[in-house]
């Protein structure tokens, strides 16, 4: 059986060649080759499509985030971005992950061959994940609304909550991977400023998240940020978990409290769906909706079924919306799942859950 096919561009001759070391004669990996630029790279690209490109994304002339544009609005392919950890480097990698690549690889700017041997097990696992996503064909100038400069949307004065959102409420909790980012800001973006506290566990590399919070609070209605041990779970709030660390729900006094912590990876993530599935289970049973969107993999499936069988609302997004449908599928083969929905009906189905009281 053919391996996934795997193409690079990268400017870097060094990053070239450590890529093709660690790639070639991998089980279940074909290596096409590499180019150093875009412009080059479209000559092997018009030969040979690959099932994964793999693209960096500061390079000279063309840079990656353009061809990656250019690449969604003709003929797409599943894209793993390689950022560095730069400010700029994770501002960027969000831009690519708004404009349609499927994950991201975090490339140090010291040690690359080190970091990139003691990384390649999940680097190939990532190409081998991306190759099954369906990336969806966009217009040229594609960006999402959270990748766009914009003021807090009417309704909702910039860091300010209303008096009400203090009240109790019965929390939301969802679980998102490979495709996430995209189908969390389309949830997200259409609930009102009053919507129900949401806590968010989101596959991503650390130093990603809260730059992601920030430019979802940008376009949302509800308050965005990247949850901090402590922090109350209000209407009209929504935390992201931490990359690098997992996030969990405690109740005291019949509010609702996050608790950030280190841990092991579960299901080799960390944040792990799972880990804040099961917390909410234990501390809110039936009052609580369970939500797993796009992402690959199992994890979350377990704890949505504990979630369901302690009486809360549980959703999965439908296989033809999700960008990979391995998490919500597990979950639905557990039989943990209440209703499966398209993406654009997610946001309905929290107010609906929401208004039931």
């Amino acid at each position: 059986m053919a391996g996934v096919k795997v193409f690079l561009v990268d400017d870097s001759a060094v990053m070239r060649q450590t890529i093709a070391f660690l790639l070639k004669d991998v089980p279940g990996i074909e290596w096409l080759g590499s180019a150093p630029n875009p412009l080059i790279a479209v000559q092997t690209l018009r030969r040979q499509r690959p099932d994964v490109l793999l693209l960096d994304i500061e390079m000279p002339g063309m840079d990656g985030l353009t061809f990656l544009r250019q690449i969604m609005s003709q003929d797409p392919i599943p894209t793993v971005i390689c950022s560095s950890l730069s400010t700029e480097g994770s501002r960027v990698a969000l831009d690519a992950l708004a404009a349609g690549a499927v994950a991201v690889v975090a490339k140090p700017r010291l040690g690359l061959k080190q970091f990139l041997e003691d990384s390649r097990q999940e680097l190939i696992q990532t190409l081998k994940t991306a190759a099954r996503a369906r990336p969806r064909q966009r217009a040229p100038d594609a960006g999402t609304a959270a990748s766009r400069s914009a003021p807090a949307p009417a309704g909702r004065p910039a860091g300010q909550v209303a008096p009400h959102t203090l009240a109790v409420n019965k929390p939301v909790v969802i679980g998102s991977s490979t495709g996430g980012t995209q189908a969390l800001e389309l949830v997200l973006t259409a609930l009102p400023a009053d919507a129900p506290g949401i806590a968010i566990t989101q596959h991503m590399p650390e130093k990603f998240t809260a730059m992601y919070a920030e430019r979802l609070d940008k376009s949302c209605a509800m308050q965005v940020r990247e949850a901090r041990d402590g922090d109350r779970l209000e209407r009209g709030l929504v935390l992201i978990a931490p990359g690098g660390r997992h996030l969990m729900l405690r109740k005291s006094a019949g509010q609702y409290f996050a608790v950030v912590q280190d841990g092991p990876p579960v299901n080799r993530h960390k944040p792990s769906v799972d880990v804040l599935f099961r917390s909410a289970a234990e501390c809110a049973g039936a009052d609580v909706l369970g939500i797993l969107l796009t992402g690959m993999g199992d994890d979350g499936a377990r704890g949505m079924k504990l979630l369901h069988d302690g009486g809360a609302r549980t959703i999965a997004q439908d296989e033809a919306s999700c960008v990979v449908f391995g998490m919500p599928k597990e979950a639905i083969k557990l039989g943990a799942v209440d209703d499966i929905l398209p993406i654009d009906q997610v946001a309905r189905a929290i107010l609906q859950f929401d208004a039931r009281g």
